[in-house]
């Protein structure tokens, strides 16, 4: 007999009015080339007013332990503290007042469809309007013109105004991913952002990329969510980087490469978009992502 979807989680008995939110999933594991979509998450906490927990997933069922080896503090002659890993949706508030959600926490590394079908629960309880994944991906971008985002829904119209940057293209599969196909697949609303990271930065924190991530939510959801402070990071991001860059002649002359070809992708999108050219392919940008992945230390390798 199929496992329960709704024995994962627990919905708190007092979630209160939440109106017909948005939810925001910005799940750790799977690619986040220069930490944009955990400056994100960390940023929309951070300005919200009210933070609180309203629906907590049964860990135990979903974490492999022994390759994510929760954190635990040894002190002298004790243990100290252990690290629970927690997967749960939060109730934030916008700037106005309004309250959406937070999905946030591990990557499940087992039950992906028993997952997704409980966040389809989820969902539905929670009247829940609008879902929207977080992700950023190394690309061969400069750092010195805007980072570009690729935009994805159930319907083309959620992300109406975004143009597309790949024609078609096979990656490595993520829990996020398959909550939003099965999502739009049931006829529910699903949406996520993949934002490009400058490639030779995409180790370091980028919240020029997080910042991208946030005015991309807003833009499809009508919350209004302020990114002053991922302004003010991103400009001091972009200085050190600039001072790197006049250090190194290599450095340079990439940034410089790059800054062409991407200034002439732009400048010919409206005749590569009506069928006069060809988009970048999707094996270079599924070779890149192999690559980041691949670069990753193993979360049990300490």
């Amino acid at each position: 007999m199929p496992l329960d979807p709704r024995d994962l989680f627990e919905i708190a008995p007092d979630v209160g009015d939440l109106g017909r939110p948005v939810l925001v999933q910005a799940l750790d594991g799977f690619v986040d080339a220069g930490g944009a979509r955990r400056l994100a998450r960390e940023h929309l906490v951070a300005v919200s007013g009210d933070v609180r927990e309203v629906v907590t997933f049964d860990v135990d069922q979903l974490h492999d332990y022994r390759a994510r080896r929760p954190a635990m503090l040894f002190v002298e002659d004790h243990w100290e503290s252990y690290e629970t890993p927690a997967l749960t949706v939060s109730a934030l508030r916008d700037a106005a007042g309004t309250p959406y959600l937070l999905l946030a926490g591990p990557e499940p590394d087992v039950q992906w469809e028993r997952f997704a079908a409980a966040v389809a629960l989820v969902v539905d309880a929670l009247g829940v309007r609008l879902t929207v994944g977080l992700n950023a991906i190394p690309m061969a971008v400069p750092h010195t013109r805007p980072a570009g985002v690729i935009a994805h829904a159930s319907r083309p119209e959620i992300v109406q105004g975004f143009e597309p940057w790949v024609a078609s293209v096979q990656v490595p599969g993520a829990a996020g991913h398959l909550v939003e196909y099965r999502l739009g697949r049931s006829g529910r609303d699903a949406a996520g952002f993949a934002v490009h990271v400058p490639h030779y930065v995409a180790q370091a924190p980028y919240p020029a990329a997080a910042q991208v991530l946030v005015d991309s939510v807003a833009k499809v959801s009508g919350l209004v969510l302020p990114t002053d402070a991922l302004a003010a990071a991103a400009a001091e991001t972009r200085r050190l980087i600039d001072e790197q860059v006049t250090e190194s002649a290599d450095v340079g002359e990439l940034v410089s490469a790059l800054e062409a070809q991407f200034d002439s992708f732009v400048s010919g999108r409206r005749d590569l978009l009506a069928g006069g050219g060809s988009l970048p392919t999707g094996d270079e940008l599924g070779a890149e992502l192999e690559r980041f992945l691949a670069e990753q230390p193993r979360p049990d390798a300490g």
